[in-house]
């Protein structure tokens, strides 16, 4: 079986982001890594500047633009990369498709085509596939170990309601051993240690949460 993974940069906020940076892979059950892709959306990139100044990661776009210029990355319009993404489902017979917060990049992701679109689209997955949450995997499994909370707890790992944080960034930082490892932001280079994450998730043997939808276990 063959799994896409996803994530998204955004602009405009949190309330209604807009995606100008998606990433991704094709991964199968055995972990591999069949394909990559990442993509600047041009829509958002070059055609909303002001939307861009509202990044939260905003003063990295020098650093995209630099990529851009020396090709080290494409651009793409919202509508090439809704047609690619469907192509790719059918391409290697997806069924299933996760993402490290998936509330979040679903949202964004049909934020962005509604936005593109002016609603005539809502929706940028199809209805019947899988949306996975790893996030919550990790949570249900890697986050209840004992030695995570006690490296929270030394590091300082703790959010402002008093609970472990898992984010990506901790989370891969706990389980490569690297404690000064500091996430990308970007949309290709998360996806990459989301994987491995999801790759340790599996080979816990645990029950777990799918969907961030999904009771608590």
């Amino acid at each position: 079986m063959n799994y896409l993974l996803i994530d998204t940069e955004t602009a405009n906020g949190l309330d209604e982001p807009l995606v100008y940076d998606y990433g991704g892979i094709i991964v199968n059950s055995k972990g591999e890594i069949l394909e990559k892709f990442s993509f600047v959306i041009s829509d958002i990139f070059y055609y909303r500047r002001d939307l861009m100044l509202t990044c939260y990661y905003s003063n990295k776009i020098p650093n995209y633009e630099k990529d851009l210029f020396n090709g080290k990355r494409r651009t793409a319009t919202f509508a090439q990369i809704y047609n690619y993404t469907n192509y790719l489902l059918k391409k290697y017979n997806i069924k299933s498709v996760l993402a490290y917060n998936m509330r979040f990049d679903q949202r964004a992701l049909n934020n962005t085509i509604q936005y593109i679109t002016n609603g005539n689209k809502k929706y940028f997955f199809p209805y019947e596939l899988d949306k996975k949450c790893i996030m919550c995997m990790a949570q249900d499994t890697i986050c209840k170990q004992k030695t995570y909370k006690i490296f929270c707890l030394n590091n300082g790992y703790i959010t402002k309601t008093g609970k472990l944080k898992s984010t990506a960034e901790i989370v891969y930082r706990y389980i490569s051993f690297n404690n000064s490892f500091i996430e990308e932001h970007t949309g290709l280079a998360d996806v990459l240690i989301e994987n491995q994450i999801w790759q340790k998730v599996k080979r816990q043997h645990k029950k777990m949460r799918q969907h961030y939808w999904d009771k608590m276990v």
